[in-house]
């Protein structure tokens, strides 16, 4: 189904292009690098959260959201289009939010995480690619 559809001069329905072309070249490497994220944070939060929730419960719920918002990434730029384009842009600002604040938070009070998170420490614990990711990824969806 098409992001959106015109008409033209002739009454015709024609549709814009735009599909697609979020995962070509650069943007393939960012979806590979969001779908690993996915599965890291989706496992890591899964993992804690069902087995020792009340011991860290905000450090295991954040990496929980961590895991939705790189799986939401990951499906707009895998969907394209423009709407999909400005919502992984809006997306990815949030989570780089998420990520200095979360980060910061670890590194000011320690004592408020027994356990990390994806984005603890700014993401040291996966080479800091929580931090580079949104960057890139909202450098890449502002040229596109």
């Amino acid at each position: 189904m098409p992001d959106s559809d015109t008409t033209d001069a002739t009454g015709a329905a024609t549709t814009t292009a735009g599909r697609g072309r979020l995962v070509s070249g650069p943007g393939l490497l960012l979806v590979w690098l969001y779908g690993v994220m996915v599965v890291g944070a989706v496992s890591r939060s899964a993992f804690q959260i069902s087995t020792e929730f009340d011991r860290a419960p905000l450090p295991y719920s954040l990496s929980a959201v961590a895991a939705l918002a790189y799986a939401f990434i990951t499906y707009s730029l895998v969907r394209g289009g423009e709407k999909a384009r400005k919502a992984a842009l809006i997306c990815c600002a949030a989570e780089l939010a998420g990520v200095l604040a979360v980060g910061t938070w670890t590194l000011v009070r320690p004592e408020s995480f027994p356990d990390t998170t994806v984005w603890s420490q700014f993401g040291m614990g996966y080479l800091f690619i929580p931090v580079i990711l949104p960057i890139t990824g909202m450098l890449w969806l502002r040229k596109r």
